[in-house]
């Protein structure tokens, strides 16, 4: 069964803020999930419409999931989304609004995932860190990003 969580802006679901979203305005920068969200029944963050989706799928001991294949589908994807689940370390998600202006700030731990929609983002890492990195395909290289300098103010 799929249950997608509400998407309300603003809104964080589970407890202590497990499920956190990034809004500027009306527009949807990121999704923090953290470590400590454990449903006990699937879930899924994302709702259909985006591009990437987002779950914990829940199963008991002895249940399985049906070997199956994917169908060739074709898909139209604007921009790029990226997941990054933090695997060693620590570090702070910086987002930035679409006009490059700085919005906020987040720190993340082991476990911690964070699914970037929108805007910029940057990352700082207070310890040595490895981020796993999950990103729409195929990668063109450097001539799909637009760098800029983020001012973000000293903590």
């Amino acid at each position: 069964m799929r249950e997608n969580l509400p998407t309300n802006p603003g809104e964080s679901f589970g407890a202590n803020a497990a499920i956190e979203h990034i809004h500027d305005g009306q527009l949807l920068l990121a999704y923090i999930i953290r470590a400590s969200w454990m449903p006990d029944q699937t879930q899924f963050v994302t709702p259909d419409s985006l591009a990437q989706q987002m779950g914990m799928i829940v199963y008991g001991a002895g249940q399985s999931v049906v070997p199956h294949v994917h169908l060739p589908v074709v898909r139209q994807v604007h921009g790029a989304s990226e997941v990054v689940i933090v695997r060693k370390g620590k570090c702070v998600v910086d987002f930035f609004r679409t006009d490059r202006s700085y919005m906020l700030s987040r720190e993340l731990h082991v476990g911690d995932i964070v699914s970037l929609i929108d805007g910029g983002h940057g990352f700082r890492m207070i310890e040595d860190t490895v981020l796993f990195e999950v990103k729409q395909g195929p990668y063109i290289g450097l001539k799909e990003k637009e760098r800029f300098e983020g001012s973000v103010p000293q903590q």
